[in-house]
């Protein structure tokens, strides 16, 4: 049937308006376009209107954990077609002794992990993330599930003989290779190294892409995502710097410790997950669960708690 001239024209301006505000939508988005285009899940729309985060998810019984891509920590199994890796695998287990039957990974670079948080785009950040001071007045920190120092990943012969952070401060022309938002830039700004030497990557495999064609001289990471990285390219020209020594800062050694992250007003939330995690972290069932990744006693916390973390100087 034809429209008559002036209901033609309302047509056209309603379908403009709707494509204009598709655009706005779109762009708010950028950095994870595909997650960003995906509908809010039961859980979070209930957490939206005002209702208790756990029992939104609980209701929904799925929820939405933000990942970087990381692995041995987090990570999508192209095999399987699922997000897994150690902080992964831990949350699905203690969510699931909470009620919470499934987890959807949104995938997200580590510099956008926090924001995507506040912004409600998930409701847990399950990356291996640092608990550090600075983070601990953005989000709720549960207890950490790991300790762990850095290592370096260098070109084959590490020809700048690159075995410690002083070691990129003290050449004039060495160049380290960080993740963005991740713990290490901090680290190299603490011990000030020049920033115009230090180059900043997506993810960790643009960080070794980046050392392979020479981009930078060492990309600087947990010892646990360096010998990830070191399984996979045992065909490639790196290694991993032999010796190497953590850096000082402040007058400590460094060792990391990573954990989940909760908005702040979910502060009730990170307490219950806190009250499974402590039950499950240093078992039998939660050492054959993070084997796998390249876990082992060496790596456990101990009585490192987010409290202590939160609260250093």
């Amino acid at each position: 049937m034809a429209l008559h001239a002036p209901a033609a024209k309302r047509l056209l301006l309603a379908a403009g308006l709707t494509l204009a505000l598709a655009a706005c939508d779109s762009r708010s988005g950028a950095g994870d376009s595909a997650s960003a285009a995906k509908p809010a899940t039961a859980a979070q729309s209930d957490a939206s209107a005002g209702g208790d985060t756990l029992a939104a998810a609980r209701k929904a019984g799925t929820i939405r954990i933000g990942y970087a891509n990381e692995a041995p920590y987090a990570y999508m199994d192209s095999k399987e077609a699922k997000v897994t890796g150690e902080s992964v695998e831990i949350a699905r287990v203690v969510l699931k002794r909470m009620g919470v039957n499934e987890v959807e990974g949104v995938l997200t670079e580590f510099g956008s992990l926090i924001p995507g948080l506040q912004a409600k785009r998930f409701d847990i950040i399950a990356a291996g993330m640092y608990v550090t001071p600075t983070r601990c007045e953005q989000v709720a920190f549960s207890n950490p599930t790991y300790g762990v120092g850095e290592a370096f990943l260098v070109r084959k012969g590490n020809p700048k003989n690159l075995h410690s952070y002083e070691d990129v401060l003290k050449s004039q022309d060495a160049r380290l290779g960080v993740v963005v938002g991740a713990i290490e830039g901090e680290y190299a700004e603490k011990l000030e190294i020049p920033s115009d030497r230090v180059i900043v990557f997506p993810d960790a495999v643009s960080a070794l892409s980046g050392v392979q064609a020479g981009r930078a001289d060492a990309y600087a990471a947990t010892a646990l995502t360096i010998a990830d990285l070191m399984t996979k390219v045992t065909d490639q020209p790196v290694e991993r710097a032999d010796p190497f020594t953590d850096p000082v800062i402040e007058g400590a050694d460094v060792r990391g410790y990573g954990a989940y992250a909760f908005r702040k007003e979910d502060q009730a939330f990170a307490d219950a997950f806190n009250a499974e995690l402590a039950k499950l972290i240093g078992s039998e069932a939660h050492r054959k669960l993070v084997e796998p990744f390249g876990f082992s006693k060496a790596e456990l916390p101990g009585d490192v708690t987010a409290a202590k973390l939160c609260g250093a100087k």
